[in-house]
């Protein structure tokens, strides 16, 4: 059984979403998505308390890897899930440009389609498809807009300017 939960961060509010004993999704909400807690899910899900808690604890610059368990398996394609398993490689504070993630990924055409993949990463934040940048240094685009990547670079000690 899926639950979701609502969580308000430094960097607005995001959607958790477990299944079984995995974290399976985890993206920005928009503003009418609901209310913080609003389905009791945080007491019910041991792995949803987990997230929050490495959640807080990320943004408040202790936490540096993520330990609650995650499910890369319910979405996207065996490509895709190349990308995201290839995202959780990126060290805590560094970047890598799309042409280097599509060489370590199928090589250096395949950099739309790892744009496409980083797009479409189901979980946010754990899976830090904010930690690619474009090989000119800029930011480049993010689902939760480039804003939002900046500011996670930000807590991760990273200062990325606008060229």
């Amino acid at each position: 059984m899926k639950k979701t939960y609502f969580m308000e961060t430094p960097i607005g509010r995001l959607e958790i979403v477990s299944e079984a004993d995995a974290i399976i999704a985890l993206g920005h909400a928009d503003e009418a998505a609901g209310v913080e807690g609003d389905d009791g899910s945080r007491e019910d899900s041991g792995v949803i308390r987990q997230c929050v808690r490495e959640l807080e604890e990320y943004f408040a610059g202790s936490r540096r890897d993520f330990e609650v368990p995650i499910s890369l398996d319910h979405e996207g394609t065996a490509f895709q899930r190349r990308v995201w398993n290839r995202l959780r490689d990126i060290p805590y504070g560094q970047t890598i440009s799309y042409k280097a993630l599509a060489a370590d990924c199928g090589g250096p055409n395949h950099s739309r389609a790892v744009a496409n993949a980083n797009g479409r990463n189901p979980i946010s934040i754990i899976v830090p498809c904010h930690r690619v940048i474009a090989s000119d240094g800029t930011l480049g685009g993010y689902t939760g807009g480039v804003g939002k990547k900046r500011r996670l670079l930000e807590i991760e000690g990273l200062d990325i300017r606008p060229k």
